[in-house]
């Protein structure tokens, strides 16, 4: 598990700048932009690179060959790139460019996303995937709360520095990953594997005597990923995605304008979320290894559906905070085991083609739902978010009720290297 929790921090780097960015970035656009429909448009920029560029680059990844690995270019390449646009972000000096800053470097930060959290099950066998994705989360949700937490204060003394500590943050993470982590040494995918992924690889192994970049796997198709299980677990997957990235996103101005709250106060209130995320992280990467990743689920899916129909009736910040300190919990149920069950649901070689698949399920709700949340804010108030997401929740667990199919055997492999 050392090899995860150092692939933790390529997490830690993505939620920390994901995390400032859904908090920060609609105070820049509110100084332009009036409506919050049109601000929530906005917001999803990243989701269509993710929507069409993720699931690419994650079958890409699955068909790269090169000195660095299959997944470990795209993040030298991506990351400082990110890094250095997210910097820029604050010092936009209109509209204009405060788009452009957040186009490229929604762009960037595309390019590597698929790719670090494919290592994960890259680097460790099936049976032991789901606390390894509690762990990689942990790291991923401290990142959550220094970005609600120790974000906010920075914010408050400059709005430029929470930007460019997260760039430098970005930078260090890349240093960690690419010096500690190599994937022909630490992956643990076998030569059946390997076989199944590219017929021709074990004959010209035998007559050339070595591997490499000519072994290169077969492409995969991403429509043959999609039986009857896997198709109602991404349905969840989206509408469970449509309720947590309308709250994410429109929760600072829920907060300002519905509450009254400081900018301050409204994002550290995120940090409750973000801290009982990371504390239940790794118990409920237990728990789905052993009662079950459907099962832990929805137990998430009916919790988070009946803290959201609460928050909306919160009124006094102490209970909101306390309904976000569950909900966080719940969260968790649902995040750490939703991944590796999508995984578990396809065959080994196409890990990552899978997780393009993921990402583009999840872009598609994080596109949908925030412009559709932030109309009916507009229609009616802001008291409708909570409403709206606990629905979301609902038609998440109707998809999830309505899996019959067993998830694929794992590879013999794979099972005897565990």
């Amino acid at each position: 598990m050392k090899k995860v929790w150092l692939l933790g921090f390529g997490f830690f780097s993505i939620s920390i700048t994901w995390s400032l960015y859904n908090a920060f970035v609609p105070f820049f656009l509110e100084k332009y932009v009036h409506s919050v429909a049109l601000i929530s448009f906005m917001m999803t920029i990243d989701n269509y690179f993710a929507l069409f560029l993720q699931p690419w680059i994650g079958n890409r990844s699955d068909r790269t060959t090169s000195r660095f690995g299959r997944r470990m270019p795209y993040l030298m390449f991506g990351m400082p790139l990110a890094a250095v646009l997210t910097m820029l972000i604050p010092f936009h000096t209109g509209l204009f460019t405060l788009l452009l800053f957040m186009m490229m470097m929604n762009l960037a930060m595309s390019l590597y996303r698929s790719p670090t959290v494919a290592l994960m099950p890259d680097i460790t066998p099936e049976p032991q995937r789901t606390k390894a994705n509690g762990l990689i989360n942990f790291m991923g949700g401290v990142g959550s709360i220094l970005a609600f937490g120790a974000g906010s204060f920075l914010y408050d003394v400059s709005p430029v520095l929470p930007f460019v500590v997260a760039g430098l943050i970005t930078l260090m993470c890349l240093y960690i990953v690419s010096r500690f982590i190599r994937e022909d040494r630490d992956g643990v995918i076998g030569p059946a594997v390997n076989a199944a992924a590219n017929p021709g690889a074990e004959r010209n192994s035998q007559v050339t005597g070595r591997s490499g970049p000519m072994d290169r796997p077969a492409r995969i198709s991403l429509t043959k990923q999609l039986d009857r299980t896997t198709f109602w677990l991404l349905a969840a997957i989206f509408f469970w995605f449509v309720a947590y990235q309308g709250v994410e996103t429109l929760f600072t101005l829920y907060g300002k304008h519905h509450l009254g709250l400081s900018e301050q106060a409204a994002s550290f209130s995120l940090t409750f979320f973000s801290l009982a995320f990371v504390i239940f992280a790794i118990p409920s990467g237990w728990l789905g290894g052993r009662f079950g990743k459907k099962n832990i689920i929805i137990l998430g899916v009916c919790g988070l559906m009946a803290v959201f129909a609460l928050v909306g009736f919160a009124e006094n910040v102490l209970l909101l905070r306390g309904l976000l300190l569950l909900g966080g919990m719940f969260w968790a149920c649902i995040n750490i085991n939703s991944y590796p069950y999508v995984v578990a649901t396809g065959d080994e070689e196409s890990i990552g083609t899978r997780t393009g698949i993921y990402y583009l399920v999840s872009s598609l709700a994080a596109i949908t739902s925030p412009p559709l949340l932030g109309l009916l804010i507009d229609l009616t108030d802001y008291s409708i978010l909570f409403y709206a997401a606990t629905v979301s929740m609902a038609f998440a667990l109707v998809c999830l009720l309505m899996m019959k199919g067993r998830v694929k055997a794992v590879n013999a492999v794979r099972s005897n290297q565990a």
